[in-house]
């Protein structure tokens, strides 16, 4: 089977399509011949070398695939060979097979594509972890998302609308017009004035902030929170401030992150909240009924991923490079076929 690894930490160029050997299939496991496999941009700091939790080079990384199952281990009675699924894999899923637990595999929704089903698992369960489990958000609250074009904000946008939100959305203008589609406010996030124009909007406070961009931008979201407000910190993409890594910016953007005192959280009702669905990937009890009720309101036809970009397996780089260059209107994805 072919994979696409890390070779070493570097540039998109880097990216390495190899051959590897077919893994087996133990029992009680399942092995899925992958159509599409999902990019997020912790595949992007693996790569850079600035993702702690992901394999040291040469690794594969992957946390989310679609395709068919190939084959089931003694003991499996479900999913059946030939099924069309959606698998959750913690690294190695950017693989032509991966083999997984069959309390990792759920079906792939009728009608989508095996590209639309490589997008739903990491950017859906962490908006529906923050929003539902986290913050616990209520009908009527105001959310404000960072990079609300991306994966994880449109899958924000389209969950806002099942629990009653208001949604504003920070992204560069040539993104609004998607944002207005659905249903977001959207405001310029290139703009550094973009907290003056949130008050304007909001002049009573924001009950809910999702950020992922982390650094400056969450001293801002702090002294934006109403009462009550929750600040959730869900990743630190100002980190990667090119293809490379620079430990000398890395290290000064650091060191000015904001720091929250027990203090001032008590005396202004509010709340940060740091989320990493990587470190619950194996929490079955918390991710596996999440995800379910995802794929309920996928039946449904209340939610269902916009796929920007399908790069080939060979394309990695290019792919890699266009996620780094902020140019995606929701997910991109490798198709492995």
């Amino acid at each position: 089977m072919k994979q696409l690894v890390i070779p070493r930490y570097g540039p998109p160029e880097v990216l390495a399509v190899r051959e590897a050997p077919d893994p087996p299939v133990a029992p009680g496991t399942v092995r899925i011949r992958v159509e599409a496999a999902g990019v997020n941009f912790s595949d992007l700091l693996a790569r850079q070398g600035l993702y702690p939790d992901a394999p040291r080079p040469p690794c594969v990384v992957g946390y989310e695939v679609a395709g068919v199952v190939d084959a089931v281990g003694s003991g499996v009675a479900a999913p059946r060979v030939g099924d069309r699924v959606i698998a959750m894999t913690k690294f190695g899923g950017q693989s032509q097979l991966v083999v997984v637990p069959p309390s990792f595999v759920f079906p792939l929704p009728e009608g989508w594509s095996f590209e639309e089903g490589a997008a739903l698992p990491v950017v859906y369960l962490t908006a529906h972890h923050m929003l539902v489990r986290v913050v616990a958000a209520r009908a009527g609250e105001l959310v404000l998302v960072h990079a609300a074009a991306g994966g994880v904000g449109l899958a924000v946008a389209e969950l806002g609308r099942i629990l009653g939100l208001r949604v504003l959305g920070l992204a560069s203008p040539g993104k609004h017009d998607v944002l207005r589609r659905y249903g977001v406010e959207p405001l310029d996030g290139r703009d550094p004035r973009w907290p003056d124009a949130v008050r304007r909007l909001a002049p009573g406070g924001v009950d809910i902030v999702l950020d992922g961009v982390g650094g400056e931008s969450w001293r801002r979201d702090y002294a934006l929170l109403a009462p009550l407000g929750r600040l959730v910190c869900y990743g630190a993409s100002e980190l990667s401030v090119g293809v490379r890594r620079n430990l000398f910016t890395i290290v000064w953007k650091a060191l000015r992150w904001p720091r929250f005192g027990p203090l001032s959280l008590m005396n202004r009702n509010r709340a940060v909240v740091g989320v990493n669905i990587g470190h619950l990937w194996n929490a079955e009890s918390i991710l596996r009924p999440q995800l379910e009720a995802l794929l309920g309101y996928a039946r449904d036809g209340r939610i269902r991923p916009r796929v920007d970009r399908a790069f080939p397996l060979t394309e990695a780089a290019t792919a890699h490079r266009y996620i780094h260059e902020r140019r995606n209107i929701g997910k991109v994805v490798l198709t492995l076929r």
